[in-house]
């Protein structure tokens, strides 16, 4: 399609990581086990608070939530990656990128708001702990990931539209593993100023809206748990918490990086790896900071494992 002097773009091209074949081969493998070892952490731990009474509860109702966007999150580039590693096809058109793009979206934004959620699980759950049962009931639980998700499809429509109004034109080669928008951006043929003025309103409203409201639980949570009278409660509140923050920081650290910068100082290289933090690190880490540390959920993995191991 002609756009002025222009060719528009209708596919492209994704070139990865390496084009070298041996290279390819060795990051097909460490890809591979990422993935799958992904899966199956986000999976198992979704499946413990299914068939574990003793995890029927809000804080492990979010997780249980956030390990299935981790494990639909990691579907949606995973398996791209992985064919661009071994096929000599590595074209993807753009109705294939626009739907990459959307998805990521979509679960990216879900996750924000969700991670909100989990603040003000924390907070009730440690400053009104007497209200706790009763506020935190499961009616409210399910309305907050419902809205989680409205908002984050919401979010994803917008933004997509907002990407994909643009015309692609020149060379077709994404040199990266994804369509994300420094790349998309880099090949538009059309002014891109209002378009990342409208992404930084979108984002940047998502974003430190829901940091603000974790930061202002979190400044509530503090005080309570100093006011806690005994040392095992205090350090079981701060466990609970902590690894609420490990996971904020791991998901707002390399958002903030990737998108809070100008399109000027878009490096390949350096975007290249924080990418790999919220597509493959976070997904993976995510059910091993909730799992490790916690009591509750080793017994239920213990159990489990007693209840399918073959009678001798």
């Amino acid at each position: 399609m002609e756009v002025g002097n222009h060719t528009t773009l209708t596919e492209f091209i994704l070139v990865g990581f390496s084009t070298d074949p041996r290279w390819q081969l060795i990051l097909f493998g460490i890809f591979l086990m990422l993935y799958l070892i992904t899966l199956s952490g986000n999976m198992t731990l979704v499946i413990l608070i299914r068939i574990d009474s003793r995890l029927h509860t809000p804080m492990y109702f979010f997780i249980g939530n956030l390990s299935f966007l981790d494990f639909w999150y990691t579907s949606v580039y995973t398996p791209k990656i992985l064919a661009t590693c071994v096929s000599e096809d590595k074209r993807i058109s753009l109705a294939g990128c626009g739907a990459q793009f959307f998805f990521s979206c979509a679960v990216t934004y879900t996750e924000c708001y969700l991670l909100a959620a989990m603040a003000y699980d924390r907070h009730m759950a440690i400053c009104n702990p007497l209200l706790y049962s009763s506020t935190m009931s499961i009616s409210l639980c399910t309305r907050l990931v419902a809205a989680s998700y409205i908002g984050g499809f919401l979010n994803a429509v917008a933004h997509t539209a907002n990407t994909f109004r643009l015309s692609f034109c020149g060379r077709n080669i994404i040199d990266h593993y994804l369509c994300d928008v420094p790349p998309l951006v880099k090949m538009s043929c059309t002014d891109t100023q209002v378009y990342e003025k409208i992404l930084r309103g979108l984002v940047g409203f998502t974003v430190l809206s829901n940091i603000l409201a974790i930061l202002i639980s979190y400044f509530k949570i503090l005080p309570a748990i100093l006011r806690i009278g005994t040392a095992s409660g205090r350090r079981k509140s701060f466990s609970t918490c902590a690894s609420h923050l490990t996971s904020v920081m791991l998901f707002y650290g390399s958002l903030l990086f990737t998108y809070s910068r100008p399109s000027s100082t878009y490096s390949l290289g350096r975007d290249k790896v924080a990418s790999l933090f919220y597509t493959l690190f976070n997904p993976l880490l995510n059910p091993l900071i909730y799992s490790l540390r916690n009591k509750d959920v080793k017994l239920a993995f213990w159990k489990a494992t007693q209840i399918i191991r073959p009678q001798r």
